[in-house]
Formats: structure tokens, C-alpha cells, sequence
């Protein structure tokens, strides 16, 4: 199954759990999005290394947050 598949399929999960429950799958979906993320960055960049597509991965991390803190 694709990532996408795999977000998509936990997505429709998540809209029938307790708000309890969502909390703690917070932290799979958080994964999910980062496994999602790392293969668009590797299609955008294909001879990065691991360490390569970490660290841009972690740069777009803390831009969103620098984005997100800025509203």
C-alpha cells in the first residue's frame, strides 16, 4: 500500500474515534505525513542521500512552524 493510501485510509479511522482516541493516534499520523513527505522530496531530489532528504524534510518542518507562529 502507498502512503498516501495508508493517510487516506487512517484519515476515514480517525473520523469515527473518540477525541481521545485521535489524540493518541496523533503521533501515526504525524508519521504517516512524514513518510509522505520524504517521497515527494525524494521525487523532487532524486540523488539525495537519507541525510539529505532528513534535513529537508526538518527544514519544511520548521518553516511550517515559523509560518504557523507567525499568524
Amino acid at each position: 500500500m502507498k502512503p498516501i493510501d495508508e493517510f487516506l485510509e487512517a484519515y476515514e479511522q480517525a473520523k469515527k474515534m473518540t477525541p481521545e482516541q485521535r489524540f493518541f493516534a496523533g503521533a501515526e499520523l504525524f508519521d504517516l505525513s512524514c513518510s509522505i513527505s520524504k517521497s515527494g522530496i525524494r521525487h523532487q531530489f532524486p540523488d539525495a542521500s537519507e541525510e539529505d532528504v532528513l534535513r529537508i524534510l526538518r527544514d519544511r518542518l520548521a518553516l511550517a512552524r515559523r509560518l504557523e507562529q507567525s499568524r
